[in-house]
């Protein structure tokens, strides 16, 4: 695959529908979650917008991975929650509603979030390949990718509910279809560096992914979270939105597209098997908190029936 039609058109676009169908599953009050339920709210950003790329900071730093690279890993863990962290949440039976919020939230502050943490990186591990990063173009790749198409699909959901929700399992499906394509692109225009690098990388991408989960969960429950919230903030740390990481990383140089890329093949095993673990223990929570667990994640019902 040509890397300057990966990077400049196809990630892109792949990305923006990606974040369109995020839109199309979100609505308003999402965002208001924030003022029903704030302490759960704001102990998962701060462990998705600190937490999480300190955490990638740590990790490269161990595994002494090339400049470059560490600024993929460190673009990676700054880098939003992704649809498959509410997915995941739901069926460990944790807290659906905060999963939705924080993946909400955290795109829109991705925005910011990416660019700030991919302009620290550059400059701690002094990788002068990437040239000179223009952070204005990087902030309007981001808004560009991100808030429009995400925009575009909550407005659809509001003007045409019925609609939405009729061709919201076809829409979702497809994302998780461009998600793999994405994936499988960024792997074989650079397939010759991720086997040069693999053992370091994967081992980098592996301990960030478990720590990030284990770690978020531990402060969570230290916040008198429970269960289910710590369970949905773990999931939202450990399952990214690599597509973002990939797309802005191959606009700089498709090396740093390595750790996103290495990171979202395993990523759906580990948070699976964590959900697994959860979902027994979360049953607890009674069926009040079932009830409420399937009016969360499956928020197109009410358009269905309008």
């Amino acid at each position: 695959m040509d890397s300057p039609l990966l990077a400049e058109i196809l990630l892109p676009l792949a990305i923006a529908a990606i974040m369109c169908s995020l839109g199309l599953a979100l609505t308003p009050a999402d965002f208001r979650r924030v003022l029903v339920a704030p302490r759960g709210v704001a102990i998962g950003m701060v462990n998705l917008s600190l937490l999480s790329p300190l955490l990638a900071f740590a990790m490269a730093e161990l595994f002494a991975l090339d400049p470059v690279q560490a600024v993929g890993l460190v673009l990676l863990g700054a880098s939003p929650g992704g649809m498959m962290a509410n997915m995941l949440t739901h069926l460990s039976r944790g807290d659906t509603a905060l999963s939705v919020t924080m993946t909400a939230i955290s795109s829109v502050a991705s925005v910011v979030t990416v660019p700030l943490f991919l302009g620290l990186s550059t400059d701690h591990f002094g990788a002068g390949d990437l040239g000179d990063v223009s952070m204005p173009g990087v902030v309007a790749l981001v808004f560009a990718i991100t808030i429009v198409p995400v925009a575009i699909g909550m407005t659809l959901r509001q003007l045409r509910p019925a609609w939405v929700a009729r061709v919201y399992p076809r829409v979702r499906v497809g994302s998780l279809a461009v998600f793999a394509l994405v994936v499988a692109g960024a792997i074989a225009s650079e397939h010759d560096r991720v086997l040069e690098s693999a053992t370091a990388v994967f081992a980098a991408a592996l301990c960030l992914n478990v720590a990030a989960m284990a770690i978020s969960f531990t402060v969570a429950k230290l916040a008198r979270l429970d269960d289910r919230q710590s369970t949905a903030i773990a999931l939202e740390l450990g399952v990214h939105n690599s597509t973002l990481a990939i797309a802005v990383g191959a606009s700089l140089a498709a090396e740093t597209t390595i750790p996103a890329a290495v990171y979202s093949c395993f990523m759906l095993f580990t948070g699976g098997a964590f959900a697994w673990a959860m979902n027994r223990r979360n049953a607890r929570g009674g069926g009040a908190a079932a009830a409420e667990q399937t009016a969360a994640a499956e928020p197109l019902q009410s358009g269905a029936r309008r």
